[in-house]
């Protein structure tokens, strides 16, 4: 992905860090893991550096095999099955420790980002990954003109990264607000009028200095305001 697409994605982690939620995490599968890496195996053994990655696994799986037998023999004499049989029940037994564990902690994570979740919240998830889709089709776009299709290249290009900037900022925007919203919900219903007091105060205070700088950045405060009232106003129905 080039530098200037890449900078514009809403990671997983983003998302975390704006929600402070474990949102769309996944349950890690060991296996995939495993699967990852003998792929990866299979394809250097397929390239030049073949015969030293059959050489360096076959002495890896070797040590680990020789020194796991040292420490029977030394620590547990009693267990008469063979080593390497012992080694294999082990490894299948951590592995399926392991996953227990993982698949507990990701269905808790999995429990409060349900109790936490909120009409808006699910909107916007979906929103970004429609916006993280549009960038991965353009990079998907990118990839295709690289590889010598320059008829494929995308009109504009300039102008649609600056409008997905702009759309990243509204989304960073409203993910926070909401953050805000719901972290503060009680507190809020709880303080309705002094909200309401507050935008008074701010309606007026637009009238008089509407002109200047103060009075544009009073504006901005005011749509806010607004912006948060209707929001009260929406919870409030939903109590």
């Amino acid at each position: 992905m080039r530098d200037d697409l890449q900078s514009l994605e809403i990671s997983q982690n983003d998302l975390q860090k704006l929600t402070n939620l474990p949102v769309n995490e996944e349950l890690f599968i060991i296996t995939n893991t495993f699967k990852r890496l003998a792929y990866i195996y299979i394809q250097k053994l397929k390239s030049s550096e073949g015969a030293t990655v059959v050489f360096l696994g076959f002495s890896t799986f070797i040590f680990i095999y020789i020194f796991f037998d040292i420490i029977i023999k030394m620590f547990i004499r009693w267990i008469t099955i063979p080593s390497w049989i012992l080694l294999i029940f082990l490894g299948l037994l951590v592995g399926g420790m392991t996953q227990s564990i993982l698949y507990l902690i990701w269905k808790s994570r999995s429990k409060i980002v349900k109790a936490k979740m909120t009409k808006s919240l699910q909107i916007l998830l979906k929103e970004v990954k429609r916006y993280n889709t549009v960038i991965n089709v353009i990079d998907i776009n990118d990839q295709i003109e690289e590889a010598g299709n320059p008829e494929v290249i995308i009109k504009e290009r300039e102008r649609a990264l600056e409008a997905l900037k702009l759309t990243k900022a509204d989304l960073i925007r409203a993910l926070k607000t909401e953050r805000i919203l719901r972290e503060n919900k009680n507190f809020i219903l709880s303080n309705t009028e002094l909200f309401v007091n507050n935008l008074a105060t701010l309606t007026a205070m637009q009238v008089t200095e509407e002109a200047t700088e103060h009075g544009r950045l009073l504006n901005e405060a005011l749509q806010i305001a607004l912006d948060v009232q209707y929001e009260m106003k929406r919870l409030q129905t939903q109590r």
